[in-house]
């Protein structure tokens, strides 16, 4: 079985959530975040969340991006205990079964969204359209090379050139979106 797995290809994520999630965590949509609060009222990094984040099931944290990953039955098993806990401390489950039950649902949906090869890139574009919340998916996908198999080299890479100076752009100064 597979399961979204956050992942962090730069430090934006630090910047734009006000808690972002580690690499490598289970990652559901979590759109439920959002369930009593106002879409329009959204600002800053709570938007942020809102229009972009995928929720990291270890430190319950943001992620703009996951991957696709294989995942055994006892780490679903403990990705969906996390997830029940949670909404039952703080979103308030009127007990453990409703707590779990919301879990089971979430994690179904985010296994659904794994039809694709481990490794795979989602991301996600949340918005209100007539008055909804819709969530929208995209992938990104390992692109075959027209010089030979590349299959070895990371969908992405960051190179640096010995004796450069890195850029090293300061991200909290961009104006907010």
């Amino acid at each position: 079985m597979k399961l979204p797995r956050t992942l962090r290809l730069d430090p934006s994520d630090l910047v734009v959530f006000t808690a972002a999630a580690e690499p490598g965590e289970w990652a559901v949509p979590g759109g439920f975040a959002f369930w009593d609060e106002d879409p329009a009222a959204l600002a800053g990094k709570r938007r942020q969340e809102f229009r972009a984040g995928f929720l990291g099931l270890g430190s319950f944290g943001w992620s703009t991006l996951v991957e696709v990953a294989e995942a055994s039955p006892e780490q679903r098993e403990q990705a969906t205990a996390a997830l029940a806990a949670h909404i039952e401390a703080r979103y308030g489950a009127p007990d453990a079964a409703a707590a779990r039950a919301a879990a089971e649902e979430e994690i179904g949906f985010a296994a659904g969204l794994c039809d694709h090869p481990p490794g795979t890139v989602l991301a996600l574009a949340r918005v209100v359209e007539a008055g909804a919340v819709r969530e929208r998916f995209r992938t990104l996908h390992r692109r075959e090379t027209p010089h030979g198999d590349f299959g070895a080299l990371p969908v992405f890479a960051i190179a640096e050139i010995e004796g450069e100076d890195p850029d090293h752009p300061d991200l909290t100064r961009l104006p907010p979106a």
